[in-house]
């Protein structure tokens, strides 16, 4: 059914007649019956990728592009003098996510569907998500995100299963959403939810009574676990995801034929970071509940479970007090029990067991155990995880170790945020790169090409221009789109070290009252969101609203330096930053970031880094050479060092470094008090000065020396679109495609 007949039916009108939110809901249906076509249901063996986040983004242009209607649906509607970009705005963007975790799930089950490849994200239908942010007296306050609306691209299913908590039960009910893959077939997020939701007892800002499990279990993502009852919540919410997730995966296996005693023939689960750890313990409960023996139901599970990890925090690494199991998931504690005596008959090292001295339960170790791989997401991340985080693990299992570097979906990163870079690439090398991105390689013969490089130019500036308009629109602040555009969105969190640029900014604009002015305005753009119990996270944010505001009031910086932060970063967001900056920020301490996937995204978009020697800023750098990336500070080895021998000490920096002395000083001015927060400067200018676990000021001086030479060669603007012609050619191999290749062809065996 096209279009046109849709609406006819839907709404009794003519397409040019419709409002946009007729419009959009009527790409709604066609979409899903156009996807529902793309489906497949005969393979034998199925991959579960089970994700606390699926951070998808706003799905309409995505799917039409996916589905190879997109220019058609455009241009039809572009005829009955509608607007594809207007009906986009109308769509509500999923709270489904937080940030690079999430997001890269979403990527790979793009590029599972686009391989045609049987796998299906299972995760939690979360009604208000992390939260969405406002800006209030220069601070983040976290207020509901709600996106779930009567039409949506939700489809209810008459999946459901009772779930067992310590002394109650809940039933559950699975909901889908398609997942389009680029010209190939349609795939599956199964979300599961409750049907004893209530969304009345969240107040104005994000609290809610965080005991009444039965109204609150899929409200929030990562509910405030700042308290034993927030920490509870999330035990709860992530047996929810895989108990239903296993009853699941078991009907589906028997459906296609399996008998349970052989089901990795039938199925594959992708443990996506720490939180569906507990579906090793719940899948071997309900096979010995089906009449398999516990060897051999342990046997079955760990030949079923892969586990990837994306971290090298060890605070990030989840461990569960024994007691919180023994009240939310009571079941389970006799099997996680026999599962830790097993491995400590086996090892002395007390490091590798399940349950520690202090009876808390740690979840990678579970999956390292009792799985059959262990991925890190970038070479250099692997490598550490494999010499230190996780060395006593790789002594034991050094075959079940293997790294694949992550990638992002094209498709959503150029095709849809980027149509006229796309066009101009297609045109110079034809369309294979949207299917094989390695043939960005072609763009390199045009690096000598004037008319090329000009017509990049002129595209970049399209591109400010846009999100010029945009920012105008959406926070009523102008930029200046001849300015450099120097953009850092990510997370907040310390060890990314949002705080080092905010230094760079204030160090900036005592440069320009004493009168050496940049070449040209700088507009240092910040997006992120700070996790609502992350104290100092929040005090950054605060003090980058400061310096937004102070700069924009004084007419002697303001010329020639502008800071803004966007206001409740996501993908959206994200899709009108990326293609528009000049330089991205990739500034995180060498050693702590797995992989990054912000830097992929701007590089494909032809933004130039400064960044450190971390996470896939390594393979990066490799792949375009040291002239066409900005890299800085100590290495990772240094670093780790530093930490081995506690020799790391910020008030050295600060009383050696006159600059760095005069900007951290400035945090706490009068200049910045008269606008700010007393109290939240103080904090952050005594954790910089008595702590600064991330060693800010460690790589202060390089970062500034780095970041002035860059600014310089910005000028030369023939030389710098030759660095952005090559960026862009060399991030074929940042495509989740590739990554996913990978994946299947190590790990799944699809």
């Amino acid at each position: 059914m096209n279009l046109q007949e849709i609406v006819a039916k839907k709404y009794n009108k003519k397409l040019g007649e419709c409002s946009n939110e007729e419009i959009y809901f009527s790409l709604l249906d066609m979409t899903k019956e156009l996807s529902g076509k793309k489906e497949k249901k005969t393979d034998k063996k199925k991959l579960y990728y089970i994700s606390a986040e699926f951070l998808i983004g706003k799905l309409l242009s995505n799917n039409l592009i996916n589905l190879g209607v997109y220019d058609e649906v455009k241009e039809l509607l572009a005829a009955n003098g509608k607007d594809l970009a207007a009906i986009e705005e109308v769509e509500p963007e999923p709270s489904l996510g937080n940030g690079g975790l999430g997001r890269l799930a979403a990527c790979f089950l793009d590029s599972i569907a686009t391989l045609g490849l049987n796998g299906d994200g299972v995760g939690l239908n979360y009604h208000y998500g992390l939260f969405k942010q406002v800006f209030e007296n220069n601070l983040q306050k976290e207020t509901k995100n709600p996106w779930i609306e009567e039409q949506s691209w939700l489809t209810r299913t008459d999946i459901t299963y009772p779930v067992q908590f310590g002394g109650f039960t809940v039933t559950s009910r699975l909901y889908d959403i398609d997942v389009t893959g680029y010209e190939n077939r349609t795939n599956k997020l199964h979300l599961f939810d409750i049907e004893t939701i209530d969304e009345s007892i969240v107040g104005d800002g994000i609290d809610f009574n965080k005991e009444d499990i039965a109204k609150n279990l899929t409200l929030f993502l990562y509910p405030d676990d700042s308290d034993d009852k927030g920490r509870l919540l999330r035990v709860y919410q992530q047996y929810f995801m895989v108990s239903n997730a296993a009853r699941l995966i078991l009907d589906e296996a028997a459906a296609r034929g399996s008998e349970l005693h052989d089901l990795p023939d039938y199925v594959v689960i992708q443990i996506n970071d720490t939180h569906p750890s507990m579906v090793i313990p719940e899948l071997i409960r309900l096979l010995m509940e089906r009449g398999i023996d516990m060897d051999e139901a342990i046997n079955i599970v760990s030949q079923c479970c892969a586990y990837t990890n994306h971290t090298i925090l060890a605070e990030a690494l989840e461990k569960w007090p024994i007691a919180f199991l023994e009240k939310a998931v009571p079941q389970l504690v006799p099997i996680i029990y026999e599962l830790h005596n097993r491995v400590a008959e086996k090892y002395d090292d007390k490091s590798v067991y399940i349950i520690d001295e202090e009876h808390r339960v740690h979840m990678a170790n579970m999956d390292i155990h009792y799985g059959y791989s262990v991925n890190g997401v970038a070479y250099l991340h692997t490598e550490i995880l494999k010499d230190s985080e996780l060395n006593n693990f790789y002594k034991i299992y050094p075959e079940k170790f293997n790294n694949k570097t992550n990638g992002i979906t094209f498709r959503r990163w150029l095709l849809y945020c980027n149509r006229e870079l796309t066009d101009l690439i297609e045109e110079l090398i034809g369309p294979g790169f949207k299917k094989d991105a390695a043939e960005l390689e072609k763009l390199e013969k045009y690096v000598n090409d004037d008319a090329v490089l000009d017509k990049l130019l002129a595209i970049k500036q399209d591109d400010k221009i846009a999100l010029k308009n945009y920012l105008k629109a959406e926070q009523g602040i102008e930029l200046d789109e001849n300015a450099v555009f120097d953009i850092q969105v990510k997370r907040l969190h310390e060890y990314k070290r949002q705080q080092m640029n905010a230094l760079y900014v204030i160090n900036k604009y005592f440069e320009i009252k004493e009168g050496k002015k940049p070449a040209r305005k700088i507009t240092a753009i910040f997006g992120a969101k700070a996790a609502p119990a992350y104290v100092i996270a929040k005090d950054i944010i605060h003090l980058i609203l400061c310096l937004q505001q102070l700069i924009a009031n004084d007419p002697e910086v303001s010329p020639y330096l502008q800071v803004v932060m966007v206001e409740n970063y996501n993908v959206t967001w994200a899709e009108k930053l990326i293609p528009a900056a000049d330089i991205h920020e990739q500034i995180s301490l060498a050693s702590k970031e797995a992989s990054g996937t912000s830097n992929m995204k701007f590089m494909l978009n032809g933004a130039v880094a400064i960044g450190t020697e971390d996470g896939a800023n390594v393979e990066m750098h490799q792949f375009v050479g040291d002239d066409n990336i900005y890299i800085f500070g100590e290495s990772s080895e240094q670093v780790i060092d530093h930490y081995a021998k506690a020799d790391y000490v910020s008030r050295k920096y600060y009383d050696d470094n006159a600059d760095i002395k005069r900007a951290v000083d400035f945090i706490v001015s009068d200049e910045l008090k008269a606008i700010g927060n007393a109290e939240n400067l103080e904090r952050l200018y005594h954790e910089l000065l008595n702590k600064d676990w991330f060693m800010t000021l460690l790589d202060w001086e390089t970062y500034r020396a780095k970041k002035d030479e860059m600014l310089a060669d910005y000028e030369d603007r023939k030389a710098w679109a030759k660095k952005m012609l090559i960026n862009i050619s060399k991030a074929g191999f940042f495509s989740s495609d590739r990554t996913i290749e990978q994946y299947n062809q190590d790990i799944w065996k699809l």
